[in-house]
């Protein structure tokens, strides 16, 4: 398989799982997903039926995410998510903050265990209930010196 093929697991909105891959340049086809099933023919899946796509390093590792909440504030840069679906589950990640890379038709999250065996997470809009913002998480800033004025008349001068 070549490297422009991304594992993939499909949580169905029903809870049934799909396992295959998906194209890295573009995987949504007008609404639908486009997923090479294990036994090589291509499925097409409308985003309304999915909760998320997963993309996994290992297709045997990939029943349940190993956490879905921050234990702490991430310290990865972007926008720290909070998404609750219609199922009232809830899962956090984090987001690119840039508007350039958000997809019309979902959200491409990190999840918070990036040593776990999903890498991301790709969240149809139709999956959820609400989406919160709850930190924009930058580099920090660094203080400047100003520069010194030189209108300014010294009073005592040593």
């Amino acid at each position: 398989m070549s490297s422009t093929h991304k594992k993939v697991i499909v949580r169905q909105a029903d809870r049934d799982l799909l396992c295959g891959y998906v194209s890295s340049g573009k995987f949504i086809v007008e609404g639908k997903l486009e997923l090479l099933n294990l036994a090589g023919k291509v499925v097409r899946i409308d985003l309304a039926e999915i909760k998320s796509v997963d993309f996994v390093r290992d297709f045997a590792d990939g029943a349940n995410l190993a956490r879905k909440t921050f234990a702490t504030r991430p310290r990865t840069e972007g926008l720290w998510v909070r998404l609750k679906f219609r199922d009232n589950d809830v899962q956090e990640g984090i987001m690119a903050n840039d508007l350039g890379q958000i997809a019309p038709e979902g959200y491409l999250i990190t999840p918070p265990d990036m040593r776990g065996n999903t890498q991301r997470v790709f969240i149809p809009k139709a999956a959820l209930d609400e989406i919160s913002v709850l930190a924009v998480i930058g580099q920090p800033h660094i203080r400047r010196k100003r520069a010194e004025d030189t209108r300014q008349v010294e009073l005592f001068e040593e």
